[in-house]
């Protein structure tokens, strides 16, 4: 399994993720999942996706939204299809309930488990696309509102995440220049005490998977 999971954006080392990919980096066609700003009006999304494609663009690659709610109710098939020709799928930040929602209602959340099984993509994304990997979502609310995917999908939030990880990843901890940092700090907080199994990443900061080995740069 291969993964780069920042607290926000690309982090300070985008380095470490291009050196997941196994072809190189001119080469690579990759997956844009920006489906956690769903609930945002139109403009404004497409203004957010225009900002991801840029910073990805700046890398070397080559990004192309994948935009699940086009593959909302299809036979998993054809969400299969339309993500196993990416070597990488960056998953941005957002509400994490409404990913995860977009995830399950395209069945990209079994689709991305079984591709990285097979070691056939690297998961790469911040914010909510890395909290979405927890095996639960309890405790986000208090950032997120999980009301949000009413407004996105006129649909239900679910508590389960991918679990994808044993862990939640908790970010923009010590972060004071965004907004949300405060509140997540108080989220880590109440993990700890709770018992729950966390990471925690500050801005800048990703957490980098392969195979076996989980490093913080």
């Amino acid at each position: 399994m291969r993964m780069y999971l920042s607290s926000f954006r690309t982090g300070d080392h985008p380095d470490r993720m291009l050196e997941l990919l196994a072809d190189p980096v001119a080469a690579c066609e990759v997956a844009v999942i920006a489906n956690a700003i769903d609930a945002l009006p139109d403009g404004e999304r497409r203004a957010r996706v225009e900002q991801e494609i840029r910073a990805l663009t700046e890398l070397g690659l080559r990004p192309v939204e994948v935009d699940l709610r086009d593959l909302f109710g299809l036979p998993r098939g054809r969400t299969a299809a339309a993500l196993s020709r990416f070597p990488l799928v960056w998953v941005r930040g957002g509400n994490v309930f409404v990913l995860r929602r977009a995830l399950a209602n395209s069945g990209a959340d079994r689709v991305l488990a079984g591709l990285l099984r097979d070691d056939a993509v690297v998961y790469a994304g911040y914010s909510a696309g890395a909290c979405v990997l927890a095996p639960d979502l309890q405790g986000l609310e208090q950032c997120d509102d999980p009301q949000a995917v009413r407004t996105a999908y006129g649909d239900q939030p679910r508590w389960d995440g991918l679990g994808l990880l044993p862990y939640a990843v908790v970010p923009h901890i010590d972060s004071p220049a965004h907004p949300e940092s405060e509140i997540l700090g108080e989220v880590a907080d109440r993990y700890h005490a709770g018992g729950i199994a966390h990471r925690t990443l500050r801005d800048g900061q990703a957490m980098v998977i392969n195979g076996r080995s989980t490093r913080i740069c």
